[in-house]
């Protein structure tokens, strides 16, 4: 086997959340393209259409499941739709999350606790649901204990910086991170569960970037290597992560963010301390 030949993922089977644009569709198409096929779900249909037929036209099965990602029994739901219909699994990517940043003051309790819900509890459903069926997957590789599959997780830098506005979505963010490293010691030595901290990429999510000159800009400054990430690096990084070229590689967090070490730009949220609201 040469080293190329251990980023193939022929035979295999993943299943990919948020899968209809941005970061989850570039590691459904990036998987494809290694020779998996993927099980798609996001909350759109016609998007999960569109990477579909991507993925078709790389000789690859697709199968499409709109759902209500933020509902743990639809995502849990997904681990068994993979097995059924395409025979197996062996890959998870945990793409769905995010929160949209918020002022302290108006970050409510329970605007937290829904912040973890959908960046951790939901991760957690799908991978509890999977490792079952990954272990009723394994392929028996003649070269130590068999590999059942890889789990790999979407966190982001702001699970480790600092930047106002993102106080849930930081928090939840750094749980995921950790969860992963305590999942892949339960988990071992079958299972691999990696994250990805994920830096400022061009997705919708930053589409104001694209049309303000200054921004952006501004956010290249802050970057060591002076540009935004593209949707490639992360799906590359996955990839890495669920192929046997990552397979001596788990609970690690991946830092894939052009070097970021402080934080991103502040969103302009005002400073609402105690003292100001008193």
């Amino acid at each position: 086997m040469t080293v190329l030949d251990r980023f193939r993922l022929d035979g295999k089977v993943a299943v990919v959340t948020g899968a209809g644009r941005g970061i989850g569709a570039g590691c459904a198409l990036a998987l494809a393209e290694a020779g998996a096929d993927v099980v798609l779900s996001s909350r759109t249909e016609a998007q999960l259409a569109d990477v579909a037929a991507q993925v078709e036209a790389l000789g690859r099965r697709a199968v499409l499941v709109p759902a209500d990602l933020s509902d743990l029994d639809q995502v849990a739901a997904l681990a068994q739709r993979a097995y059924d219909d395409l025979g197996r699994l062996d890959v998870v990517v945990n793409n769905v999350g995010g929160t949209i940043p918020n002022a302290f003051l108006d970050t409510t309790p329970d605007y937290l606790e829904e912040a973890f819900r959908f960046n951790v509890s939901t991760a957690h459903a799908l991978s509890r649901a999977a490792v079952p069926l990954m272990l009723a997957s394994a392929d028996d590789q003649g070269d130590g204990p068999a590999r059942a599959g890889s789990i790999v997780n979407i966190s982001s830098v702001m699970g480790r910086v600092a930047g106002r506005g993102y106080l849930a979505y930081g928090t939840a963010k750094a749980a995921l991170s950790h969860w992963t490293r305590l999942a892949a010691r339960d988990l071992d030595p079958h299972i691999t569960v990696n994250a990805i901290a994920v830096g400022s990429v061009m997705t919708s999510a930053l589409e104001f970037v694209a049309g303000h000159e200054e921004t952006r800009h501004a956010m290249e400054e802050v970057t060591p290597l002076r540009r935004i990430g593209e949707v490639e690096d992360i799906a590359a990084t996955a990839l890495w992560l669920a192929s046997r070229a990552g397979g001596y590689v788990t609970g690690k967090v991946i830092e894939v963010d052009g070097g970021l070490d402080r934080p991103n730009l502040d969103l302009g949220l005002p400073d609402l301390t105690v003292k100001e609201q008193s």
